[in-house]
């Protein structure tokens, strides 16, 4: 009698289109083609999320930027100034803080400033 492995090959294939499903065409229907988009799906989502990051990094610094401008100010002698004077807040932070709090975000810049002065 010859064993087919049947219902463990079965079930990888049910595995893999499931995954594929919302895909158009064959390559939700046809497994070789669901395995090949499936495995380019999960390839680029691993590096997508570590590209979001970098995006997300790029968003905050423009706003920042934005926000000293305004002030007078260049965002490289800003990010001097807070290292200068000890202000541990991380980019996000300071992005949120110039997006909704403008005044707050005007003494901070005036802390950097300072800073700047002594050194």
């Amino acid at each position: 009698m010859r064993v087919t492995n049947a219902p463990a090959s079965r079930e990888r294939r049910r595995r893999r289109l499931e995954l594929a499903k919302g895909f158009r065409g064959s390559r939700s229907k046809l497994f070789r083609q669901a395995t090949e988009a499936v495995d380019r799906s999960q390839r680029l989502a691993t590096e997508h999320r570590k590209l979001r990051k970098r995006d997300f990094r790029g968003l905050w610094i423009t706003r920042i930027n934005l926000a000293v401008r305004a002030e007078g100010m260049t965002y490289s002698r800003f990010m001097e100034g807070v290292i200068k004077a000890r202000i541990e807040i991380n980019r996000k932070m300071l992005a949120e803080i110039a997006v909704h709090d403008a005044e707050g975000f005007k003494k901070i810049i005036a802390q950097a400033r300072a800073a700047l002065v002594q050194a």
